[in-house]
């Protein structure tokens, strides 16, 4: 690597130097948040940027500051998308393979977290419904989009840590919901999707790998008390003070988005694929009750990334070569 970045680089610190003109980037969830700002410092350097999100009148008001911001023949196009209705999903991949323009990345930055117990239209549970099933479809409905030598990143979250995947009871029909072991679980089938589409594509250059953009302030904890908020701090900063770690600081946007931006332009592709990253650098495996830094074995285990993507298909109804 030519330079080191870390938790407080930012998107215009990852991005400095590089010329994404002619390259044509994927990102879902451009309404608010991190997708505005990965889509914003994208166009900016150059990049054609279709950004995909579920609201488009949101969207297009959340965006206009990265048509403001493109510079250097960078663009931005919208496109709906419904990860939690499977037929919006089919019809957006549809729309995008009738117009047959390859991507050079795709990234899937939409998600949603903590929600109280419910389906997605096509009866699954919500976060692992809208987090994975939605993405796992349309990805594999556009793989063919992506260019050889291409990337896909996935956004994940040290919330993986929360839970294991459960491939026995993906939906809670027999396991007492809780909100954060649910978002675990979706954080966790985010990572192992990622590692089984590496091992998958990698033969034709085409690499994945999954991401934690950091703690926050953004929408996606729009479910969460403050009280709630407040507690998993306190947590977190217990175990810091046991560890003799600093104290959790939240990142700023910009911040929270560079690693996405690292890990689909900048880090060299060997180096991320099949893997997790966090603050601009690969993880370090990491067991314990701690809910900071590191990646859960369970997560990165080429066996069960198999076995959901089975389970994915047969949830789906579809099959994906």
């Amino acid at each position: 690597m030519t330079a080191q970045f870390g938790a407080k680089s930012t998107t215009d610190d990852v991005l400095a130097g590089v010329d994404l003109k002619g390259k044509r980037i994927l990102v879902t969830g451009v309404s608010a948040g991190l997708g505005v700002e990965t889509a914003r410092a994208l166009a900016a350097h150059g990049a054609t940027v279709v950004g995909a999100a579920r609201d488009l009148k949101k969207a297009e008001a959340a965006t206009a500051e990265v048509r403001a911001q493109a510079a250097n023949g960078g663009s931005l196009e919208l496109i709906e998308l419904d990860l939690a209705d499977l037929a919006s999903v089919r019809a957006a991949a549809d729309k995008l393979n009738v117009a047959g323009k390859q991507f050079d990345v795709v990234i899937c930055n939409a998600g949603v977290m903590a929600t109280p117990f419910g389906k997605t239209k096509d009866g699954f549970e919500t976060q692992f419904g809208t987090n994975h099933l939605g993405h796992f479809v349309f990805v594999n409905r556009i793989a063919n989009l992506i260019k050889d030598g291409g990337r896909l990143v996935n956004l994940s979250s040290s919330g993986h840590r929360f839970s294991d995947v459960d491939l026995d009871d993906p939906n809670f029909d027999h396991t007492p919901y809780t909100e954060f072991g649910a978002y675990g679980r979706s954080k966790t089938a985010n990572i192992l999707f990622a590692v089984e589409f590496d091992r998958r594509h990698k033969a034709r250059g085409v690499r994945a790998a999954a991401v934690h953009p950091g703690g926050i302030q953004t929408e996606l904890g729009r479910y969460m008390t403050p009280g709630v908020m407040q507690g998993l701090i306190d947590s977190i900063n217990a175990q810091a003070a046991t560890a003799g770690a600093a104290a959790f600081e939240w990142k700023t946007i910009p911040q929270g988005a560079a690693t996405s931006c690292w890990a689909a332009v900048v880090a060299p592709a060997a180096e991320v694929g099949g893997l997790f990253c966090e603050d601009c650098h690969v993880a370090e495996p990491a067991e314990g009750p701690d809910l900071r830094g590191g990646v859960r074995a369970y997560a990165l285990d080429a066996d069960r990334a198999k076995a959901l993507w089975a389970l994915s298909e047969q949830m789906v109804g579809e099959t994906f070569a």
